[in-house]
């Protein structure tokens, strides 16, 4: 196979959670440890750092990788989901996958005659154990795909465990509570393995407090001493984010890494480097990510209540100043139908134009219903159809000074045609 077919196979063949939702999630480690031991068990050769949480997670874990990039360390990253390419989601040093390593790997696997039937998920898991394996990295920041307890990556024994933060998401699969989520995410609390909880409210709090203490897990609450570093993650939602990384790698260089560090700069120096420059480091894309000037064109990959809790006030402030200037704030928006978008929608500003689209996707939420739900709203907005054929509109309605902004799902920016 080349990589297209490859890619076209682990699409067509696989349950993928992200085009399918709660019909290709599958709970449990049973496969994923039997791939792993099929493999070799990978995961068992290099230091690993374990992130989950509901919004955070992704910011977090590529802020880790920076600063461990900074300290001289070879740094593996494993997030998902990806934007436009299947191999952002697996990284060694802000490079990506090789196309050859993905098709080596999926033939190896084909191979096997492996009598489980994976998800897209578990398989791209090992896949990435595997690579991080025979590249010989120092540490592997993992994210967690979907809650924690029972995720594919949390197979893992790791050097410290993160929790960033919980919010209503994801409910079907996780439970409908804050408490019944937040003991989800604290699945991946390990014995005596440190973790920092980024976040908490009182339903989440006594959660991880008791997961730690079952287990004996030193816990940090990052919140209680809150920290900050010049950083490149734009927006106040990250300010939390920043915090709840420092905290992780206080912990790691105070207690984890010997020093000298391989890079020769002090802890300090190798954080304050790595954090201001996230993105270029690591590669990330979609956290309030400026696409283009002339017009200015923004985007972000938030997609559920808690990160829209952050969103909805900056855009209301954008599309304030640019009112007042004459101005138009333009949102190109589309959901998966598995969000909370009833409680999304009041919190948008009225004093922008919508320009509602639908992804090619099977868990994407009708436009129709989202122009009428935006209509009950009072906001302006208009049913675009595809994403393409929205983000072209709202492109040619803007005049002198408009921005536009796109969001609402990471499938929305995939499709953007830039």
């Amino acid at each position: 196979m080349n990589y297209q077919d490859t890619i076209g196979w682990l699409y067509e063949q696989l349950p993928m959670f992200q085009r399918l939702g709660a019909g290709a999630y599958k709970p449990g480690l049973g496969t994923s440890r039997a791939l792993d031991d099929a493999f070799g068990n990978p995961h068992r050769r290099f230091k690993t750092i374990h992130v989950a949480g509901t919004n955070g997670k992704g910011s977090v874990s590529h802020s880790i990788a920076s600063v461990l990039m900074a300290a001289g360390y070879r740094v593996g990253l494993y997030t998902s989901p990806h934007l436009f390419d299947f191999r952002e989601r697996i990284r060694i040093n802000g490079e990506k996958i090789t196309e050859q390593a993905v098709t080596d790997f999926v033939e190896r696997y084909q191979k096997l005659g492996f009598d489980c039937s994976p998800s897209f998920f578990e398989l791209t898991t090992i896949m990435a154990f595997d690579y991080f394996a025979k590249q010989e990295v120092d540490f592997a920041v993992i994210e967690v795909g979907l809650g924690g307890r029972l995720d594919t990556t949390n197979i893992i024994t790791p050097e410290l465990c993160v929790i960033t933060n919980v919010s209503l998401d994801h409910t079907e699969l996780l439970g409908d509570t804050m408490a019944q989520i937040a003991g989800e995410k604290a699945g991946i609390v390990k014995p005596g393995i440190p973790v920092v909880i980024g976040e908490t409210t009182p339903e989440t709090r006594p959660v991880y407090a008791r997961k730690a203490e079952e287990v004996g897990a030193p816990i940090t609450w990052a919140e209680e001493s809150p920290r900050s570093v010049p950083c490149d993650l734009q927006g106040e939602w990250q300010v939390r984010n920043v915090n709840t990384a420092l905290h992780a790698l206080d912990i790691l260089f105070r207690d984890l890494l010997p020093t000298p560090l391989p890079s020769g700069l002090t802890a300090d120096e190798a954080i304050a480097l790595g954090m201001a420059d996230v993105a270029g480091r690591t590669g990330l894309m979609g956290r309030w990510t400026k696409l283009q000037d002339n017009p200015t064109v923004i985007c972000d990959t938030g997609h559920n209540l808690g990160a829209w809790q952050y969103l909805a006030p900056r855009l209301a402030r954008i599309a304030a100043e640019l009112a007042a200037c004459g101005a138009t704030l333009r949102v190109v928006l589309g959901f998966a139908n598995d969000k909370d978008v009833e409680h999304i929608f009041p919190l948008l500003p009225r004093d922008a134009e919508y320009y509602f689209v639908q992804p090619d996707v099977k868990r994407a939420r009708p436009s129709s219903s989202l122009l009428a739900l935006a209509q009950s709203h009072h906001l302006l907005g208009r049913d675009c159809g595809p994403v393409p054929t929205g983000y072209k509109i709202a492109l040619s309605a803007c005049a002198q000074g408009d921005t536009v902004f796109v969001g609402g799902s990471n499938f929305v920016i995939a499709e953007l045609p830039v």
